[in-house]
């Protein structure tokens, strides 16, 4: 390592570059047809923390690649990761973006602030740009809890590696349309992490409602979404029992109302 390099993407891009996910062009235009994309991902905040989920549908074309393919994961002990886009480069992304965290925190004893943690996975992107522009997009979303300022927070990226902050929720992915839509009617500021999950798992149904490329609760398979739940206390992948329930919950719902719940509607009556 050079004294005072931190950063172990530099490090690789310096010795071993062929290494980083963006450096193997493909030669090909409209390449990202031949490789499974994951779709979509949703982070909503709550008092005291952040819930993100992601589908477990992976397409290919018009293929379902994969039913159960995971699409959110921890970066380090307070932030986590999802996907969208080209599957294989983007687990690959995030791979080299949990070293980069951990390598950071080993050299220099502390962990990156939430904003440095932003802007090394906006570098990462940056970096497949080359990628992007034949079809091989990777378009993650990040969220954590932030220690100093002691709220979760929430962020998005271009295929550029333009990052830009949320506000209370946000989704990404060919889904992102209706589960925005759908976290618009269901999200409150005094929701607490159950009732923040569900709230995202009602939105990801509503993805798969009139998203093909998104996958809903699979009941026959018990196949449910991955939902990472970040605190002060650290982050957790909810065990999928816990999930099952809170789905079960949402599909007995949509038994009876198909649409989902309803907004309710602030103002004087008449």
């Amino acid at each position: 390592m050079t004294p005072g390099t931190s950063s172990f993407r530099d490090f690789l891009e310096t010795h071993q570059p062929d290494l980083l996910p963006g450096s193997r062009a493909t030669g090909l235009t409209g390449a990202g047809d031949l490789a499974p994309h994951g779709t979509t991902i949703v982070a909503a905040t709550f008092e005291g923390g952040v819930v993100m989920a992601g589908d477990r549908r992976a397409t290919m074309g018009n293929i379902i690649a994969q039913r159960d393919i995971e699409k959110v994961f921890p970066a380090d002990e307070f932030s986590c990761v999802g996907i969208a886009g080209t599957a294989g480069l983007a687990v690959e992304m995030v791979r080299l973006f949990q070293t980069e965290l951990e390598h950071y925190e080993k050299i220099e004893g502390s962990t990156l602030s939430m904003d440095g943690k932003a802007n090394r996975l906006a570098a990462l992107i940056r970096g497949n740009l080359g990628l992007a522009m034949q079809g091989l997009a990777v378009v993650p979303l990040f969220a954590g809890f932030d220690l100093d300022a002691g709220i979760g927070r929430i962020f998005s990226y271009d295929v550029t590696g333009g990052r830009y902050e949320e506000t209370a929720f946000h989704s990404v992915g060919s889904g992102s349309l209706f589960a925005r839509g759908s976290l618009k009617k269901l999200y409150r500021e005094d929701l607490d992490a159950e009732r923040t999950v569900q709230a995202v798992v009602e939105a990801l149904y509503d993805a798969a409602d009139d998203d093909s490329a998104t996958g809903g609760p699979d009941v026959t398979r018990r196949i449910f979404p991955v939902v990472q739940v970040i605190t002060a206390d650290g982050g957790r992948r909810m065990a999928d029992e816990e999930v099952a329930t809170i789905a079960d919950r949402v599909i007995d719902g949509r038994m009876r109302r198909p649409d989902g719940p309803a907004a309710e509607l602030e103002g004087p009556r008449r």
